[in-house]
């Protein structure tokens, strides 16, 4: 059965933010209705699962005001341009976050973050041959850097201790690919 297409007559800016700007877009729906629906527009992001020698990944702590709590997560971060390409912002990240750099990043899998609202895509890389850097952390940022295994990291998306969707989704994509 193939859906009748939804029209977009119009998208307004209510507010432009540093990462994201919030649209109310007009629409038509195939029965004639108008609706308004919201749009949160965003440049996209990069991540990265870092694996050391021995199996371990290395992942950051860090507090998200969205959820007023703590997050495990592996390092990601907005792209500095829409034009910016993935690689270079993953390999970015992991450096500023982590304190590690490394020549070889891999593709693991790209997803789109909140599919209803918002266009936000996050390709995410594998990470290996570790050299250690310096961490270089954005002024608002306050991170810890820690390391689990696989079966750790599984452990806690399954108990709930990990929600966030970039680290579930690279988390058992990597397990699934690699182990």
């Amino acid at each position: 059965m193939k859906m009748e297409k939804i029209e977009r007559i119009e998208r307004k800016l209510i507010a432009k933010g540093t990462i994201v700007d919030y649209y109310h877009d007009t629409v038509q729906i195939p029965n004639g209705n108008i609706a308004t629906w919201d749009f949160i527009g965003n440049k996209g992001a990069a991540a990265v699962v870092p694996i050391r020698e021995d199996g371990k990944i290395i992942m950051v702590r860090q507090y998200r005001n969205a959820i007023d709590r703590e997050t495990i997560e592996i390092p990601a971060g907005g792209l500095n341009t829409p034009e910016e390409p993935t690689m270079e912002a993953a390999a970015r990240e992991l450096e500023e976050e982590t304190g590690y750099k490394t020549e070889q990043l891999e593709f693991l899998i790209s997803i789109k973050t909140t599919v209803a609202f918002c266009n936000e895509n996050i390709d995410i890389y594998v990470a290996r041959n570790l050299q250690p850097s310096k961490q270089n952390l954005d002024e608002d940022e306050c991170i810890n850097v820690e390391t689990y295994s696989v079966d750790e990291l599984c452990e806690m998306i399954y108990a709930g201790k990990i929600e966030d969707s970039k680290t579930v989704s690279a988390i058992l994509a990597y397990k699934n690919k690699y182990l």
